[in-house]
């Protein structure tokens, strides 16, 4: 099952290593004898699917993520085996989806306007007043 991260770019199916075992969520007694828990593992660094500037993108946003430029997932929480691997399969593609994602367009820097400035004075004073007022008088 290819993983499709967004219109125009799929990670196919031989690019994706996968491993199962026993998970620690809920199924009662079958916990200990199905191997439920999906771990999907792809090779970020090594990708063919992925166009150069999108792999180079994903490598610096994922960085605290990646061993050894493979970017692994896991999913439990489901007591059948193909639901987690669906789990696994959305995460996969929900984390590479943000880390190809173009960057914001940079912001613009503005100033305070005049009368942003005068209100900001005026509840700065109008604020000073009304701690002066609270003071005990000492004479």
């Amino acid at each position: 099952m290819a993983v499709t991260i967004r219109p125009g770019l799929v990670i196919p199916d031989a690019e994706l290593r996968w491993r199962f075992s026993r998970s620690s969520g809920p199924g009662g007694q079958g916990v200990n004898t199905t191997d439920s828990r999906a771990e999907l593992s792809f090779d970020v660094a090594r990708s063919a699917a992925l166009p150069e500037r999108l792999r180079a993108r994903a490598l610096e946003r994922l960085a605290g993520r990646l061993v050894d430029g493979v970017l692994t997932v896991t999913a439990a929480e489901h007591r059948a085996q193909l639901r987690n691997r669906e789990a696994a399969q959305a995460r996969l593609a929900a984390l590479l989806a943000d880390a190809v994602a173009p960057p914001p367009p940079p912001r613009r820097p503005t100033r305070p306007s005049r009368a942003a400035k005068e209100r900001r004075l005026t509840e700065k004073k109008r604020r000073s007043q009304l701690k002066q007022l609270r003071r005990r008088d000492l004479d």
